[in-house]
C-alpha cells in the first residue's frame, strides 16, 4: 500500500509541475505581450515621424529651390525622382535608402499622409497630417512662425 500512495504522490508532483510551467508560461506571456504591443507602437509613430521629416525636408528644400511649396505628395514624388541634383544627394538629405516613392505613406497603416498648401497669403503655408493619429507639421493659418513645426516637437 505504501508503494501505490508513493506512485499517486509522484504523479500529483508531476501533474504540480507541468501545471506550475503552464501558469508560469501563461504569465510570462500575459506581462510581455502588451509591453512588446507598446514598443511596436512606438517603433511605428518614430517611423511615421521620421517619415514625416522626410515630407518636410523635401517641402523645404523644393519651396527653397522653387520658391513655392508643391501642392500635391504625389507631385513632390516625381520632382524628386526627377530632379538630378534631388537625385544625387538624397541620401545625404534623406538618410541611406531612401525611397521617394514611399514618401507619401505612413509606415503605420500604409495610408497616404494628407497635404493642404495655402499660398494666395503673401506667405505661403502648408499642413502636413498623419490621418492615423494627432502628429502633423506647419499650419495653414498664416502663422510664420507655426511654418515647419512639428506637434511632437
Amino acid at each position: 500500500m505504501a508503494s501505490s500512495s508513493r506512485g499517486v504522490q509522484t504523479a500529483l508532483q508531476v501533474v504540480l509541475a507541468i501545471a506550475i510551467l503552464a501558469l508560469t508560461y501563461f504569465l510570462y506571456e500575459s506581462i510581455t505581450a502588451p509591453y512588446e504591443a507598446v514598443e511596436r507602437q512606438k517603433e511605428l509613430t518614430e517611423m511615421t515621424r521620421d517619415r514625416m521629416d522626410q515630407v518636410r525636408s523635401a517641402m523645404i528644400e523644393h519651396n527653397r529651390r522653387e520658391g513655392r511649396f508643391i501642392t500635391t505628395l504625389d507631385s513632390l514624388v516625381m520632382w524628386l525622382n526627377s530632379d538630378s541634383t534631388m537625385v544625387a544627394g538624397a541620401d545625404s538629405i534623406f538618410g541611406a535608402g531612401f525611397m521617394p516613392d514611399s514618401l507619401p505613406f505612413s509606415p503605420r497603416t500604409g495610408n497616404r499622409f494628407e497635404l493642404a498648401v495655402v499660398d494666395t497669403t503673401r506667405t505661403a503655408t502648408y499642413r502636413l497630417d498623419d490621418p492615423d493619429s494627432d502628429d502633423f507639421i506647419g499650419s495653414l493659418s498664416g502663422d510664420v512662425t507655426q511654418l515647419n513645426a512639428a506637434s511632437w516637437e
